[in-house]
């Protein structure tokens, strides 16, 4: 089978496209607000505890639909920097009125990032 140049530079083009694109996504750094709740069952369908370290993903980047139980992005971790510093969670919920690129933490979580009495800060996370 014979491939002409215009056929093997359009599939190079869809392969590098797919690669970067996907690569690209797990390396972005989102920003919004960072706050914590009071955790127990997530919308991944888990028990979780307040000291334990983890988060609820803003609802317009979880993207729950159908059962939220089976969502891709239960269970992968985040790394969320704030103004005290870095800490490491998994996502096992969705926070319903969270804007774009914030996140929910449990307050054990917060507290690597912020004070308690802080309430809302500002955030940087990614796919850790």
């Amino acid at each position: 089978m014979k491939m002409n140049l215009a056929s093997v530079i359009a599939t190079f083009m869809m392969v590098f496209i797919v690669m970067t694109s996907a690569h690209s996504t797990e390396k972005r750094q989102y920003s919004g607000d960072g706050t914590y709740y009071n955790v127990g069952l997530g919308s991944c369908g888990k028990n979780h505890h307040n000291d334990h370290m983890v988060a609820a993903l803003n609802a317009p980047q979880m993207k729950n639909s159908g059962n939220p139980n089976h969502n891709k992005l239960c269970d992968r971790r985040i790394r969320v920097t704030g103004p005290k510093g870095t800490v490491t969670v998994k996502v096992v919920d969705t926070c319903p009125g969270c804007e774009y690129g914030s996140v929910d933490l449990s307050p054990s979580s917060f507290k690597q990032i912020a004070d308690l009495s802080d309430g809302r800060v500002k955030i940087t996370w990614n796919w850790a």
